[in-house]
């Protein structure tokens, strides 16, 4: 899949993202949707390349998409609310 196929996944992952973990965020839901996109991407990489799992469709790729983008928010929270305290 083409970078910007995974640009688009990424965007509903990251909203898909918001919706699993409501809640303030420190960059707002911009940030939000952008650090979504970058974990899209950073989890189509994982499982492609390292995994070895790819395809499984659309519906599949928007999995992995919002896994990736839980995960980076999830750690983006951690590490901003540990500075902002």
């Amino acid at each position: 899949m083409g970078i910007l196929a995974w640009i688009v996944v990424g965007l509903i992952a990251g909203v898909l993202g918001k919706l699993i973990m409501p809640g303030d965020d420190p960059g707002g839901i911009i940030v939000t949707i952008l650090i979504g996109m970058v974990g899209a991407v950073v989890g189509g990489f994982i499982m492609q390349n390292i995994l070895g799992v790819g395809g499984g469709g659309f519906i599949w790729s928007i999995v992995v998409a919002t896994i990736g983008a839980v995960i980076l928010l999830a750690l983006y929270r951690l590490v901003v609310g540990r500075r902002a305290t």
